[in-house]
């Protein structure tokens, strides 16, 4: 695992951006691999400004998002695809054809089976994620075994508590109680793997993932085993590292 230490979140934003960016411009055909939540946000800005700035061309990348909720239609605001559309898609010349999010709706174990498939015919080249004060990836919580494929997931009640406090005006009865995510199997198959973490809340789960035994306890840790990962801590997420 290369561990990159930056100072704050505008750097840590920019040199994933770099990264990511050095894919597209060197594949005009790759598949990438995304994520949603606060942590990626500042990065899909600077892409943007790139696109509209540079030209860097998405006409013929492919998209597909780790996880999403089940029960939620896409245009709804707290839907997973209404967020990449807004804080990404949107302001790109991307094919929305090629935008693939598990559907939050219909058949929820055809949708996990059918997402698998996908996953499979279309190789990620980079997969970005964040990381959860608990070690948790997509929506891998403590406990998911690291052979895990593309599943069903029932949130947790804390989740679904703390998910009405902050996105849905604290209505509870308005928050899913399940989500598809990818398995962290389907996160290690992808050839390189970009993971940003920020601020104090997650020195434990940094240091967790990086230099501590392997534990589906802490479900990030399984990436110590990936051959091309990358994390970019800034100086408060990597207070705990030793090797840094």
């Amino acid at each position: 695992m290369k561990v990159i230490v930056v100072k704050n979140y505008e750097e840590a934003s920019q040199k994933a951006c770099e990264i990511m960016l050095d894919i597209v411009k060197s594949n005009p055909q790759a598949n990438l691999g995304l994520a949603t939540g606060s942590t990626p946000v500042r990065m899909y800005e600077l892409m943007r400004e790139d696109h509209k700035k540079n030209g860097t061309s998405y006409k013929d990348i492919k998209t597909f998002n780790l996880d999403e909720y089940f029960g939620l239609d896409q245009s709804h605001p707290q839907s997973y695809h209404y967020f990449m559309c807004h804080n990404l898609f949107n302001e790109l010349d991307i094919n929305m054809e090629n935008v693939h999010v598990p559907k939050g709706q219909g058949n929820i174990d055809e949708e996990c089976e059918s997402y698998n498939k996908l996953l499979k015919e279309n190789p990620i080249d980079i997969q970005l994620l964040g990381i959860g004060s608990n070690g948790h990836i997509g929506f891998n919580e403590p406990g998911t075994p690291f052979d895990s494929v593309t599943h069903k997931v029932d949130l947790k009640q804390s989740t679904i508590e703390d998910n009405a406090r902050l996105f849905f005006d604290g209505k509870i009865e308005d928050v899913p109680t399940q989500a598809v995510s990818m398995g962290i199997a389907n996160i290690m198959a992808a050839k390189k793997v970009l993971l940003i973490a920020c601020g104090e809340g997650k020195a434990k789960a940094v240091y967790g993932m990086a230099e501590a035994p392997k534990t589906i306890d802490l479900p990030a840790s399984a990436l110590q085993d990936h051959l091309d990962c990358i994390l970019i801590a800034d100086e408060a997420a990597a207070s705990l590292l030793k090797n840094k």
